[in-house]
């Protein structure tokens, strides 16, 4: 069942023609809703927020709840807005987050909402941070169900290498020195991280690590999708 309170993900998004297609499958018809078609929007509400932990799990990651697994329309929408310029992607892709952050920060209280920023390269070739854009809608339906909300921003991206590039080791060398603290306000509430996907979690270690080092432990991770590890036949 949904989170109570959030309502219908999709009952206040307005129908858009879009000329590009629908996110999830490609297929050109009427009737998108911000750029799902029908069938795709059935799919993406018929995900619920789930626990999900990568295997091995790198020392360090806090409980990580997705939204599902990295695959069918969710995974198309997500490529569709970080790597193809769908950003009007953002407002339903950050009210399915807004969705999973209820379910990992538990019963509703406030919350505050830490995002694993992007490479300022990133940044650039995405035309903004990805992540920044889905917190904007998520925090707006969160508000709006009641939730007292904090977003601090208290870490910077340092250049690194392109993690589809690093096998599991490689990735958890690269996110031990993908960041650097920043001054920043105090939490309030259960601190949340977000990010789109989780992979070998070696990501979000790093960054709890981080913050549990200055003060500010991470309750839980919430993410859209985790990919799902392959079995050798």
């Amino acid at each position: 069942m949904p989170v109570p309170g959030l309502g219908g993900l999709w009952s206040d998004l307005s129908d858009l023609v879009l000329p590009a297609g629908c996110a999830g499958c490609g297929a050109r018809a009427p009737g998108l809703r911000q750029g799902f078609c029908p069938r795709c929007v059935t799919e993406l509400e018929s995900l619920r927020p789930a626990p999900t932990r990568p295997d091995p799990a790198p020392p360090g990651l806090p409980p990580c709840v997705a939204l599902g697994p990295y695959g069918g329309a969710l995974r198309e929408g997500l490529l569709a807005y970080k790597e193809r310029g769908r950003h009007g992607l953002a407002r339903p892709l950050g009210a399915l987050l807004a969705e999973v952050v209820a379910a990992a920060a538990g019963p509703r209280g406030p919350v505050t909402l830490v995002a694993v920023p992007d490479t300022a390269r990133a940044a650039r070739s995405r035309y903004g941070d990805h992540m920044e854009r889905l917190v904007r809608p998520a925090v707006g339906r969160l508000r709006a169900a009641g939730w007292p909300v904090r977003v601090l921003r208290p870490l910077r991206a340092l250049p690194r290498p392109d993690s589809v590039e690093l096998d599991s080791a490689g990735r958890a060398a690269a996110a031990e020195a993908a960041f650097r603290l920043r001054r920043s306000a105090p939490p309030v509430g259960a601190v949340v991280l977000l990010d789109d996907i989780v992979t070998t979690g070696a990501t979000l270690a790093a960054v709890s690590r981080m913050l549990r080092g200055a003060g500010m432990p991470p309750k839980a991770a919430a993410v859209l999708a985790a990919t799902q590890k392959r079995r050798r036949r």
